[in-house]
């Protein structure tokens, strides 16, 4: 059915008349022209798709729109304030936690709400986190380390 559903976006509000039903990374990306969100698998099995609804990690290929009503969407594009990356995104590049890039955006996301959370996470805290968040690429370790040097930095150098 169609309705309007309003929401913020990367701070910015946004108002849309689309089927409450489209998953929301259709939405992301298809009408909103974001390319952040990735699709990976389309069944909950990889994280490419990650976003964060009110900092949560939410896999948006199973996230209907309809769902995300009144709340705050954050994508990777979303992520830096004010010209300057966050230091996750910081972190990945310092440490080339990226081959492809495709898993890229889901990781540092998913990370982000794991951080938030708590930022003294021991590596296999770390790890257990992850777990969902898949990399074709192997870069495993890289994205560890780049998590543990953000979480490090995000709790001011401690």
């Amino acid at each position: 059915m169609i309705e309007t559903i309003q929401f913020k976006l990367n701070d910015k509000d946004v108002s849309l008349r689309v089927d409450g039903d489209r998953m929301l990374l259709w939405v992301l990306r298809t009408d909103l022209g974001l390319t952040g969100p990735k699709y990976g698998c389309g069944q909950e099995q990889c994280g490419a798709c990650t976003v964060l609804v009110a900092d949560e990690a939410v896999l948006s290929c199973q996230t209907p729109v309809k769902e995300i009503k009144g709340k705050e969407v954050v994508t990777i594009e979303g992520l830096a304030k004010n010209g300057e990356l966050h230091p996750l995104q910081k972190a990945f590049i310092k440490h080339d936690a990226l081959q492809c890039g495709f898993c890229t955006s889901g990781m540092i996301l998913k990370a982000y709400s794991l951080l938030i959370k708590n930022s003294a996470l021991s590596r296999g805290e770390i790890l257990q986190g992850m777990d969902t968040n898949l990399c074709r690429c192997g870069s495993y370790r890289r994205v560890v380390e780049a998590i543990e040097t953000a979480a490090k930095e995000m709790r001011g150098g401690k």
